[in-house]
């Protein structure tokens, strides 16, 4: 697929770092699958991984987690 950022790169499946921010809470995703533009590093995740990084957030956020590293885990 090609980059809808930079429009030159092309994306190839790979991982990335994802960082999500709510309130006062930080969840940093390491090794998330994801399609990884070559050029410009953008990265886009397919639904269900959406979905586990969603979940993996929201329970950072009810146990009033000020920062959380995790490591995505298939």
């Amino acid at each position: 697929m090609k980059c809808v950022i930079c429009k030159h790169g092309d994306t190839n499946p790979d991982t990335a770092t994802v960082v999500l921010e709510r309130g006062t809470t930080t969840v940093i995703i390491r090794e998330t699958p994801a399609d990884v533009c070559r050029n410009c590093g953008e990265y886009y995740l397919n639904e269900e991984t959406t979905e586990r990084v969603l979940q993996m957030a929201y329970q950072a956020v009810i146990h009033n987690v000020e920062v959380e590293f995790i490591r995505f885990a298939a």
